[in-house]
């Protein structure tokens, strides 16, 4: 695996750690509680609880070294420090749909934390890479699914 950095803001970097505490300081100490008391219970070659257990086991541990991983190539970015007019990683674009002229507001981040239910969407996307560099007042044609999408942009903000 490559190790190349991944940008990502402070908040989800903050968020992975998060998550990987909760992995190693919750949900390892209750899986090695079910292995102990699953091994109690006698035989381990019909015992469906120690399975079930050895399971969950390989899982969190496949889930935190793949946080481990994640944290050791952040490349954290603080947004707080970013300015301008133009769109770059870690912006707030509102933006208005030429068709529909629904307004809709998009923050670009890191892969690892986009979820565009929240409005934050990866960098990688389609929609960051076609918003990248451009400024306010611009229009940006997306290339999505359900077929191309025309923006314009309202405002670039960066907070």
């Amino acid at each position: 695996m490559a190790m190349d950095k991944v940008p990502m803001t402070i908040e989800g970097f903050t968020a992975l750690e998060a998550e990987l505490q909760r992995l190693k300081g919750t949900e390892r100490p209750r899986i090695i509680a079910a292995i102990s008391e699953a091994r109690a219970h006698g035989d381990l070659s019909e015992n469906a609880e120690y399975h079930a257990a050895k399971e969950q086991q390989g899982h969190n541990e496949t889930k935190v070294a793949d946080l481990e991983d994640k944290l050791s190539r952040a490349d954290v970015i603080d947004i707080s420090k970013l300015g301008g007019d133009s769109v770059k990683f870690g912006a707030s674009v509102k933006l208005i749909d030429e068709d529909t002229e629904e307004e809709v507001t998009y923050r670009i981040v890191g892969e690892y934390e986009a979820d565009v239910k929240k409005g934050k969407v990866s960098i990688t996307s389609p929609i960051a890479r076609a918003l990248i560099g451009k400024k306010k007042g611009d229009n940006v044609e997306v290339a999505t699914p359900k077929g191309a999408k025309a923006y314009e942009i309202l405002k670039v903000s960066f907070k």
